[in-house]
Formats: C-alpha cells, sequence, structure tokens
C-alpha cells in the first residue's frame, strides 16, 4: 500500500567543500521518496545544492536531481585537482583532510591578510564560476514548477539581507551567495554589490513562511554551532568567529520561531494567521566539527566521496529516527533559545547508528581534532 509523500521545506547552510555533506543528505532523501520538497533555502555551497537539485529535477524528476548533484561535484572534485590548495604529503599520509599545513594555503593566508582580491586578483578569475555556468542550466532552474528556490546574497553597501526569487536566479546570484569577501571581489547584480549570504541569513528561513503550504522545515546543518573550549592560537579564533558570525542570523530567526511557536501553544496568538513551524535538522555535528577550518577548501574528489557518504549516513539515521514526525511535531527542541541567560539551546547531538559504523569503518582517522 503506497502512502502519500510528506511535504516539507529544505533550508541549506553554506560551508565551502563540507556542502557535498548536504548533497550526501539531499540524494540520500531523494533516494528514499517519502518527502516532497516544497522549497528549498540555500545559501553558499547551499545555493549551488539548490540551484543543481532544481536543474535535475526539471530534466527528470527525483533521478535527475540525484544525476545532476553527482554531476556538479564531480565538476567541483575535477577543478579541484588544478588548485593550489593541496593537502601536505604527511596529511595525505595520516588521513588528515586539512589543507593548512600545505604550503599553498599558508601563502595564499598570509597573502589574503595584506592584499585586497581586487588586488590578488585584478582579473576576477574564479574556477567555481566556471563549474556553475558549465554545469547548471538555469533556464530550466527559474522554469522547475515543482519546487520553490530562494537564495541569500547580503547588499555590501546596505549591510541587509536579499532573498533572490526563482525568477531572478542566475550564475550572478549564485556567486553572489558564496562571495566570501576576502577572497572574491563583490559580485555586482543590478548595480549593487554583494557578498555572502551567510552574513545576513545562513540559511534564510522566513521565506517558508509566505511561500509555502508546509509547516515543516528541515535544516541541514554544516556550519557547528557550539564548540567546546576556548580557542587560543590565531587561526583558532578566526575560525570560531567567523563560525559565531555564520550562525547568528540563524539563531535569530529560530529564537523568533519559538518565541511564536510558544505564544501560539499558549494561545495568544491564533494559528492559521500565524505559522506554526515544525522545526527538524540533520547534522554531523561531532563528525564535522573535527574537521579542520581550512578542509572546506579542499575540494579533492576523495573527501567530497566522503562528505557525501557520510551525509547519506546522517540522512539515513534521521529517516529511521524522525520521518513519522513530520506533519505531526517538530524533532529539534527550540525551547533553549527563548533562555539564553540559562545557557540552554541548540545543543550538539550524539551522531546516529549509521554515523559512528561509517565512521569507524575508515581504516585512516580521516576526521582529526582542530584543537586538543
Amino acid at each position: 500500500m503506497s502512502t502519500k509523500p510528506k511535504a516539507i521545506n529544505i533550508a541549506l547552510q553554506g560551508g565551502g567543500s563540507h556542502g557535498a555533506f548536504t548533497w550526501g543528505v539531499l540524494d540520500r532523501i531523494l533516494e528514499d521518496g517519502r518527502l516532497t520538497i516544497e522549497g528549498i533555502s540555500g545559501t553558499s555551497a547551499g545555493a549551488m545544492n539548490a540551484v543543481a537539485l532544481a536543474d535535475g529535477w526539471s530534466h527528470n524528476g527525483a533521478e535527475g536531481a540525484r544525476a545532476k548533484l553527482h554531476e556538479f561535484w564531480r565538476a567541483v572534485g575535477r577543478t579541484g585537482q588544478f588548485s593550489p590548495v593541496q593537502r601536505s604529503p604527511w596529511d595525505r599520509f595520516f588521513g588528515n583532510w586539512s589543507v593548512e599545513n600545505g604550503l599553498g594555503y599558508n601563502l595564499f593566508e598570509q597573502f589574503s591578510r595584506m592584499f585586497s582580491p581586487y588586488e590578488l586578483n585584478p582579473f576576477n578569475l574564479n574556477p567555481l564560476r566556471d563549474v556553475v555556468e558549465k554545469e547548471i542550466d538555469f533556464e530550466r532552474v527559474r522554469s522547475c514548477s515543482k519546487l520553490k528556490l530562494f537564495i541569500s546574497a547580503t547588499n555590501v553597501e546596505s549591510g541587509r539581507l536579499r532573498v533572490f526569487s526563482q525568477s531572478e536566479l542566475s550564475a550572478d546570484v549564485v556567486m553572489a551567495s558564496t562571495c566570501l569577501p576576502y577572497i572574491f571581489q563583490a559580485v555586482e547584480i543590478d548595480g549593487e554589490p554583494y557578498w555572502d549570504g551567510g552574513y545576513g541569513g545562513n540559511p534564510a528561513l522566513y521565506p517558508f513562511f509566505y511561500s509555502s503550504e508546509s509547516e515543516d522545515v528541515l535544516l541541514i546543518q554544516i556550519n557547528p554551532i557550539e564548540r567546546r573550549g576556548t580557542p587560543k592560537t590565531a587561526r583558532e579564533i578566526t575560525d570560531r568567529i567567523d563560525e559565531i558570525t555564520f550562525n547568528a542570523a540563524l539563531l535569530r530567526e529560530l529564537r523568533s520561531i519559538a518565541f511564536v511557536n510558544s505564544l501560539i501553544d499558549a494561545g495568544r496568538l491564533q494559528h492559521g494567521e500565524y505559522r506554526h513551524i515544525r522545526m527538524h535538522r540533520i547534522d554531523a555535528d561531532e563528525a564535522l566539527a573535527g574537521l579542520a577550518a581550512s578542509s572546506k577548501i579542499n575540494a579533492e574528489w576523495a573527501f567530497l566521496e566522503y562528505l557525501r557518504d557520510l551525509g547519506r549516513a546522517a540522512a539515513e539515521d534521521w529517516l529511521e529516527e524522525h520521518f513519522d514526525a513530520v506533519g505531526e511535531h517538530a524533532t529539534l527542541d527550540l525551547s533553549g533559545e527563548l533562555a539564553p541567560e540559562m545557557n540552554v539551546g541548540l545543543k550538539s547531538h550524539k551522531p546516529g547508528r549509521r554515523v559512528t559504523d561509517f565512521l569507524m569503518q575508515r581504516k585512516k582517522p580521516a576526521v582529526v581534532a582542530r584543537r586538543a
């Protein structure tokens, strides 16, 4: 007896190469077939996953989406072969995915602190743009009627988040969403300069409240919110500041959702006039938190495959444990977000059985702690 698929919205965080984890999650959800994706909000790498999925879906439904996601990330991996930023032989031997011990990364890090991308890269070369323009058919993305897409970028001049609707999507919009200002020149759209959408929304959740019938939102999170211990080195401090910055807007939205939900539950707001959002989350906090921030620019195909398989395992765990809750109740507890003074909120949780098994099966320690 067939069961009607459950509708859900999916929010995709950015995080460089770690977006391949999101690819794996999406691949498993599409393969499973029990969820219908109504809307997708994406930022940075999440934006790339979103447009690849929509492109493939327009061509051949769920299977087309899975194929296009694979093709896109395979192209990223091929481009990564020629990157001057590579792992050191020592890291390759010990299975460390970080590139921070390589000469290319250290030179790039030093130069980027002294010179802007306008000085270091006056011709504004960006291999990732070449991949996006070659692999993604934006006419198909814009015409994909089965999905609602929302891509975020940050206006440099106003500091405000702009969420681009599906009809506005282009290679420029995706590149704006992925534009880290220390690495790339701002992307101009209609005469306005834009930087990475993570500064204003990573990802933006509010478009779902106005454009989607489903009240379930699945957050695919690749930036750990909590990290125990105080960073001591300059690199560790910078990395942690970036994590906090790129999660700040998301946490504000989650607090707003928790507040409105609490008022509806208390009868102080009318459900129907206001949306009671059921939040869900898939992550691999412990596994991804163990990856150095520099691994976000590691585009080796072996690493992308590793992250994809980790994402598939995390999605399988979530489907097994929480699928029945979709449409019924939230599986991400936001109550702590209303009482930040109590130091409770979104906590990291232990990985599920399949994620644990996947990590244990690795012959080499592919995940290396960033600090002792």
